[in-house]
């Protein structure tokens, strides 16, 4: 069984589990925003670009998972649509988790830096040579900071690797490689 099935399975049993003992719940989240996603593919051959707009809801870990987290763990889910630039214009969404871990030590009064990674689900309406499905797992880590000008909104950006994959589900399994560059505000 590849790693990123493995990772689905435990995911989804554990949101199962945390509903059973009432522990989770999607209401009441911390923090949401609406972001643009800028990316660019690096690999294959002909790379191509995108841009999504991107529903983002930021929740205390334990109020998602249901174990003990330290405090500058959260859980954040997201949704995102947008086109990519491969023969014409394409379809390209989301849906992704991904534990996003403040770096405390360097917080100041208008800047939260964080690290994230996670996983997702990603249907493209287009392939690569040799990508086999368009439904695909779509793993991505990243850096990011929040900040609010004085007297202004609070924004957050980010930084991500991001991977698309089939995990061998199908025997072509070639996949596309990116970088991404979220923006956003927080509502």
């Amino acid at each position: 069984m590849s790693a990123g099935w493995v990772l689905c399975i435990v995911t989804v049993l554990t949101l199962f589990l945390a509903g059973k003992a009432d522990a989770f719940s999607l209401k009441n989240p911390e923090q949401t925003g609406a972001a643009v996603v800028l990316g660019s593919s690096y690999d294959p051959d002909p790379t191509f670009e995108f841009a999504q707009l991107s529903l983002t809801a930021i929740y205390d870990y334990e109020q998602i998972m249901p174990h003990p987290a330290p405090e500058s763990l959260r859980f954040k889910l997201e949704g995102n649509a947008g086109l990519a630039n491969i023969s014409g214009k394409r379809l390209l969404i989301s849906a992704n988790f991904l534990a996003l871990y403040y770096l405390s030590r360097l917080k100041t009064k208008s800047f939260r830096p964080y690290i994230e990674g996670g996983a997702g689900i990603v249907y493209s309406d287009f392939q690569v040579k040799g990508q086999g499905l368009r439904l695909n797992f779509n793993p991505q880590a990243g850096i990011g900071t929040e900040w609010q000008p004085p007297g202004g909104s609070r924004w957050y950006s980010a930084v991500r690797g991001y991977h698309i994959s089939n995990s061998h589900l199908h025997r072509d399994n070639r996949g596309i490689n990116a970088v991404t560059w979220m923006v956003g505000i927080f509502y």
